[in-house]
């Protein structure tokens, strides 16, 4: 049961990094840039979440929504203010904007909110479900992640597939400069890219800390890397490669945690990255492109 126990957690785990993925996969496929922020907007998220719960003592699922849509406006806001103006600058000058505008959300969390830990109450009802006559328990928090997961994966990936302004996200993806000629709004696209994954940042936040509840300025900083590590496992650009990359992250790291060290827990898990980039660098689910001159 232990071995059980701890799968089902990493594919708990593993769930939030997917959905964290999600953006960077989205951001990159569509404008070809790795927005670094992204783990920061969990930041903002968690904390949106917390006090509109703790202090004003909202339902948690209108927490939920509200942090959702400021994080929406908030990721709208820098693509536009920091994104935008370098859409045709070296990839070197928008990776360099990414490290500043993330260093300046976490400045920012700390001079609103105070760097002191913030306990996340428990926003999740109910006591989960036991199988095995009590041997395995699997909680609550853990069941609403990997259902949240699966619901938003099939979702997007109908969404993409199905919408009018998902098919404009596909075409973006594959030649923007095509796509504008067939009459697509390239900027509009790519901020309702950033929209999306904003908010999903802000689900991804909630449910991390509904299982991880210390909350700091500093606490998107590592899941965020970990997602982005999850999407390029995966296939960056791939929905289905930030899923399968996530959660085969999330799964190494707690075997990893549980079986040989707590401490080595994420060097195993870049280790197993490069590993897996050595052999396969497009990811386990991404295509080689080849470009014509």
């Amino acid at each position: 049961m232990t071995f059980l126990t701890h799968l089902i957690n990493g594919i708990s785990l593993g769930s939030v990094y997917a959905i964290i993925a999600l953006g960077y996969t989205m951001v990159y496929g569509i404008a070809k840039m790795l927005n670094f922020a992204h783990g920061d907007v969990i930041m903002v998220g968690a904390y949106v979440c917390f006090f509109a719960v703790s202090s004003y003592h909202l339902p948690p699922i209108l927490g939920v929504v509200i942090a959702m849509l400021l994080c929406t406006a908030l990721g709208m806001l820098i693509e536009r203010l920091a994104y935008k103006p370098l859409r045709q600058a070296a990839s070197l000058a928008v990776l360099i904007t990414a490290i500043g505008v993330s260093y300046f959300l976490q400045n920012g969390a700390q001079l609103l909110w105070g760097s002191n830990n913030k306990m996340f109450p428990s926003i999740i009802p109910g006591d989960g479900i036991s199988l095995f006559g009590g041997e395995l328990h699997i909680s609550a928090a853990t069941l609403v992640t990997i259902a949240a997961c699966l619901v938003i994966m099939l979702v997007l990936t109908w969404f993409t597939g199905n919408t009018r302004i998902g098919k404009a996200m596909r075409a973006v993806s594959e030649d923007k400069g095509a796509a504008q000629l067939m009459g697509i709004n390239v900027n509009t696209t790519i901020s309702v890219t950033f929209a999306i994954g904003s908010a999903l940042a802000a689900v991804a936040g909630v449910l991390y800390m509904s299982s991880y509840p210390i909350l700091v300025p500093t606490t998107g900083s590592m899941p965020g890397i970990k997602a982005f590590t999850a999407a390029v496992f995966g296939g960056i650009g791939s929905i289905p490669g930030a899923l399968l990359g996530g959660i085969l992250l999330g799964v190494i790291e707690i075997f990893a945690g549980a079986y040989i060290s707590t401490q080595l827990a994420n060097a195993i898990v870049f280790l197993v990255l490069i590993i897996v980039l050595l052999v396969k660098p497009t990811g386990l689910l991404g295509k080689q492109v080849r470009e014509k001159v």
